[in-house]
């Protein structure tokens, strides 16, 4: 329930403070006074957009503040889950900057507009004219249905559900895309992979085939200066070893006399066992060394094809061409994981669309239920408000695929005259028509208390007199169930509320501002005398108000 509003600096209102009270409220005030300007004030604090204000005093701030009685709904949860102190007296505030930057509070703590419209949406219920045009619109059509049948945990779960179907669904699809891409590519793939492992590469080759080929390219010369170098150290009359050992035989002879150079017969010796050593190993090589034509037709073969399949993939060896051939068979693999992939996702698809139209099913059940209540008693409201010959009743249709509110869809089917087929009322309905089915439809969903507090702005638009008796009449019922607020230009529907608010203009040399007040038992017959007549000091006028108050 709205116990308090106050609005600062904002449009005509330059300090505002109302407090509300439970039961039947009304504003009254003539045209352009302000009535309109509170009403958008308090759409502030419910999460409406707060472009092009005007402040009356430029260099301060705007700043809305509504405080809500919270003790008899079950919202505990919201606060828990959006880390929120909880409280039954919740003060929600909305402040917005000369320079247009928006900052909204709950509790005094910093909340985005989603959070904010989130728990407004739960407190109040703002109806306007706009949202009488919204009659005519099937989704909200079938929102009243819901609202009637209480289906918000039901809908809840079947959006979850329709989340889950429509993920699944375009993960499957992306899968699906992916998949026919990567099998296109798929015989390439397995074509490049058959080459390169029949080829048989192993890392390191290029090189050890290189080197063997420049080695039998050039073997008779290697062999050739082998056995010539072995020569000069062991096999012809002047080798070098030779010469060592005669050289160690003449300094060992010398060492007898001096023996400084006795530590060169060794340093001597070692070198001869080196040489030999040496000569030994070249004479080995040399003989290894052999020419061999079969042999190098298969290097050049080899070769051959490991430098196509470098030069055919624009790489640099072979182990290149080796990561190369791991990556194609990563993609081929990948190919075939696709296919599963697809085949599992059809099955989880499957099963979610299953488990959807199962809710989807349960939902029209529950929906269908309550048609005749709701059938009944709009044909019982708006026959109290005049439309006694009227008829009105629920035509139902199903998709073939479950949308995001279902599988149905809802039209409000309405005639006003006896003998006059029901048809769609976006299509048939007047505007005074179209009030009174929404008055209808407000009254049938307050006896539900799915909401603590409803705002009527122009609910008497089209409506006058004894009509207007039975709207009031109808709003004070509704008021016995929640808090109920009317903005009206009505006597009949003003002299029927508990409490009674008036708006004026008040200006002098340089400004003008709105300002409201209570009225007490005078002032409220003051003021349905203005309402009947425009005067409220005609007698008439007065005795007229106080007839209607009496009543």
């Amino acid at each position: 329930m709205l116990n308090r509003l106050s609005v600062n600096n904002y449009a005509l209102i330059r300090n505002l403070d109302i407090e509300f009270s439970k039961s039947f409220t009304v504003i009254t005030g003539e045209t352009g006074a302000g009535k309109s300007i509170i009403l958008g004030a308090l759409g502030l604090i419910l999460g409406n957009r707060a472009d092009n204000l005007s402040f009356p005093d430029p260099n301060k701030k705007c700043s809305i503040e509504g405080i809500f009685d919270l003790s008899k709904l079950d919202l505990v949860s919201f606060f828990e889950e959006n880390n929120l102190d909880y409280d039954h007296t919740c003060i929600i505030r909305r402040e917005v900057t000369p320079q247009g930057k928006s900052r909204a509070f709950i509790n005094d703590t910093p909340v985005n507009l989603n959070q904010l419209k989130e728990l407004t949406g739960q407190l109040i219920d703002v109806h306007s004219q706009h949202q009488t045009l919204l009659l005519r619109e099937n989704s909200f059509q079938l929102s009243v249905v819901d609202a009637v049948a209480r289906n918000s945990s039901l809908l809840k779960q079947y959006k979850e559900a329709y989340r889950d179907w429509n993920k699944l669904s375009a993960e499957l699809g992306n899968v699906i895309a992916e998949s026919r891409k990567a099998k296109t590519e798929l015989d390439y793939l397995n074509f490049i992979f058959e080459e390169l492992d029949k080829a048989q590469l192993k890392k390191g080759e290029l090189e050890e085939l290189e080197e063997e080929l420049d080695i039998q390219s050039h073997s008779e010369d290697i062999k050739t200066k082998l056995y010539h170098s072995a020569a000069l150290l062991i096999n012809n009359e002047e080798n070098i070893i030779r010469g060592l050992k005669e050289v160690n035989t003449l300094i060992t002879s010398a060492s007898t006399h001096y023996g400084e150079i006795k530590g060169l017969v060794d340093r001597i010796s070692s070198c001869i066992i080196e040489l030999k050593d040496i000569a030994d190993y070249i004479e080995q090589t040399a003989e290894k060394i052999t020419y061999n034509p079969e042999r190098m037709e298969e290097i050049n073969d080899r070769l051959s094809v490991v430098y196509k399949l470098l030069q055919k993939h624009h790489l640099g060896n072979v182990d290149e061409l080796l990561q190369f051939q791991s990556d194609i068979e990563n993609k081929i693999n990948k190919i075939e994981t696709l296919e599963n992939r697809v085949d599992i996702l059809s099955e989880e698809v499957k099963r979610s669309y299953d488990e959807l139209t199962k809710q989807a099913a349960i939902l029209t059940e529950k929906r269908k239920s309550v048609s005749g209540i709701i059938e009944k008693s709009i044909v019982d409201t708006i026959s109290l408000l005049g439309i006694k010959d009227a008829s009105f009743y629920l035509d139902w249709n199903q998709y073939d695929e479950p949308g995001r509110e279902g599988a149905d869809e809802v039209k409000f089917m309405f005639s006003a005259n006896k003998g006059v087929e029901p048809a769609d009322v976006s299509r048939i309905a007047s505007g005074g028509e179209l009030s009174r089915l929404m008055l209808a439809v407000k009254s049938l969903i307050s006896s539900k208390n799915l909401l603590p507090t409803i705002v009527f702005d122009e609910i008497d638009n089209g409506i006058s007199g004894d009509i207007g008796g039975k709207v009031g009449r109808i709003l004070r019922n509704i008021s016995g169930n929640m808090q109920v607020i009317t903005i009206t230009h009505l006597p009949q529907i003003a002299a029927l509320s508990d409490y009674h608010y008036r708006v004026i203009k008040v200006s002098d040399e340089q400004n003008t501002w709105s300002e409201i007040s209570k009225l007490n038992g005078e002032e409220k017959i003051d003021e349905l005398a203005k309402m009947i007549s425009g005067d409220q000091n005609l007698q008439g006028a007065r005795e007229a108000a106080i007839e209607l108050l009496s009543n």
